[in-house]
């Protein structure tokens, strides 16, 4: 993988989706090249604190991989300058090692939690749990909810997009502003934003940091964007170019919102109300040249509810999401209270002589 990070960024590596919690930890395990160490401890037990200290020591750029259900937490750390990458490998993105030693270093915290000191507190802390994961997925449902509405928007701008126009507007494109460098590219999967307890989230510092030059495709309803990025992702990679893909984050399935080519310090970015973006020296596109607006026209109705209804029901599931953070930082200050944080502090020091970070 020849993607470099001039800088430190940000990104996801998974959220909640309208077919439930979609995460790509596995796949930055296939990487080539690299060597994942595993986290395994329960909540508030020091995992995100350790990995933000690891990242610290780092004397080459990482890329921070932020926590859907908290933010301002850690899931993981990737270490550019290393091939190597260090997860929370507990729910809701659990991972167990496929080839221990050789492509995973599980790193167990369990022993550094006292049992004496949470048996009292047991029944407190299954209702805790399961009150998370009943909040969880009620969140999950609204976003549902809203993922059906939005894609019916998207059908129907499909419905007055001529996509053959938009075909021929991507080969000019990629024929300017991609020379073909010969084999083919490789390809990391990113996300740049997420469905948070905070509202929505979009890491756009982290397209400013890799790239100088941006494509900005505005399209509220996502037919002629989702189509656009496809055709851009093929062509990339086909021209040789190691790219990060950002998959939509309601429907990171069947939809890319971007496409990063740091080789060239240059991205094509989706802008829309979810995720609006203001790039230095960007370059917009308005998705609607490729409409029939006539066509388009007889769907505004429709369109302008489902956006309304869509903006509605996500915030019911942020307020959900917000809910079950509650529920987990309280479950959070009973592990607390029963962890020895000396005997973490000494594993991250073990961790990070065996990933060759200073110290």
């Amino acid at each position: 993988m020849e993607i470099k990070c001039p800088q430190s960024v940000d990104f996801f590596l998974g959220t909640t989706t309208p077919a439930g919690f979609k995460g790509y930890f596995r796949q930055l395990g296939q990487e080539p090249g690299m060597q994942l160490y595993l986290i395994k401890s329960g909540p508030g037990c020091g995992k995100s604190t350790m990995m933000k200290q690891l990242a610290q020591l780092s004397a080459g750029p990482v890329q921070r991989i932020h926590c859907a259900s908290d933010p301002d937490s850690l899931d993981g750390v990737v270490f550019c300058d290393k091939d190597a990458a260090i997860l929370d490998a507990t729910a809701p993105h659990t991972l167990e090692p496929l080839a221990p030693g050789a492509d995973e270093v599980v790193v167990s915290l369990y022993h550094t939690i006292s049992p004496e000191a949470l048996r009292p507190h047991r029944d407190q802390i299954r209702d805790l749990f399961a009150q998370n994961a009943a909040l969880r997925s009620r969140a999950a449902r609204y976003i549902a909810s809203a993922g059906s509405l939005m894609l019916d928007s998207r059908r129907a701008e499909a419905c007055s997009t001529d996509f053959e126009k938009v075909r021929r507007y991507v080969k000019r494109l990629c024929a300017r502003l991609l020379p073909r460098r010969g084999g083919v590219g490789s390809e990391q999967i990113r996300l740049l934003s997420a469905i948070t307890p905070q509202g929505p989230v979009f890491y756009s510092g982290t397209i400013r940091a890799l790239a100088d030059r941006a494509v900005v495709f505005r399209d509220e309803y996502g037919a002629a964007s989702r189509f656009l990025l496809e055709q851009i992702r093929s062509e990339a990679l086909t021209r040789g170019y190691d790219i990060i893909t950002c998959p939509c984050a309601l429907h990171p399935e069947d939809k890319i919102d971007h496409v990063l080519v740091p080789a060239l310090r240059l991205a094509f970015v989706t802008d829309n109300s979810w995720h609006p973006a203001s790039l230095p020296g960007q370059q917009a596109v308005r998705c609607s040249r490729f409409w029939d607006r006539s066509n388009l026209s007889g769907f505004r109705a429709r369109l302008r509810f489902n956006a309304r209804a869509a903006q509605e029901l996500v915030q019911q599931a942020v307020d959900l999401m917000a809910s079950a953070k509650a529920c987990h930082d309280e479950l959070e200050s009973y592990y607390r209270a029963a962890v020895d944080f000396g005997a973490v502090e000494q594993a991250a020091r073990d961790c990070a002589r065996r990933m060759g970070l200073e110290t």
